[in-house]
């Protein structure tokens, strides 16, 4: 998976968490889905209108009703599950609102090592600096990027880097992850 898909897949709160359950086992239905999520109803359905679009799950034809209807993960998106599963197993819990984030993970997969906000900032072609920087703090905050200032530089420039939780999850995210 490149990276630009990966930023698309993750740019839905409740992706990650359905693809990782769809991997681990949970039926491929609404109600099991949103129990195992803990997803609103919009959020899921939401969720899951953007995985069909992108192509990493499909109705399942012939099966389900059409109020509740069931879903299968395509090809790619068995690839997409397995990498989410194991993104999910690495994070606690109550970090879990934290990787919901739309940039939480894309920055964590560019910060495989240590890295300028710049040098993000072009791996991630379409992030603003708001969204970045905001990502960022918010990830420090949690103690999942540690920020050290780089005084050979001139100017002096912000070098970030994954630790903890964070480190765990770039290393795993990154290993799955181009970038092109």
């Amino acid at each position: 998976m490149d990276i630009e898909a990966f930023v698309n897949t993750t740019s839905r709160a409740w992706a990650i968490p359905i693809l990782a359950n769809l991997h681990a086992g949970v039926a491929a239905r609404q109600a099991p889905l949103l129990v195992a999520t803990g997803a609103s109803r919009t959020a899921f359905a939401q969720s899951m209108e953007h995985l069909i679009t992108i192509g990493l799950m499909e109705r399942n034809p012939g099966y389900g009703h059409p109020l509740r209807p069931e879903f299968r993960l395509t090809p790619l998106g068995v690839t997409a599950a397995a990498i989410a599963n194991r993104i999910q197993r690495v994070t606690p819990d109550e970090d879990q609102d934290l990787l919901r984030r739309s940039w939480t993970l894309p920055v964590l997969t560019a910060l495989h090592r240590p890295t300028h906000f710049n040098d993000i900032r072009r791996n991630l072609r379409t992030i603003t600096d708001r969204a970045l920087s905001q990502s960022l703090k918010a990830m420090e905050v949690r103690n999942w990027v540690e920020r050290t200032v780089d005084q050979a530089a001139r100017p002096p420039r912000s070098l970030y880097h994954a630790v903890n939780t964070g480190g765990l999850i770039s290393r795993v995210a990154a290993a799955e992850i181009s970038f092109s």
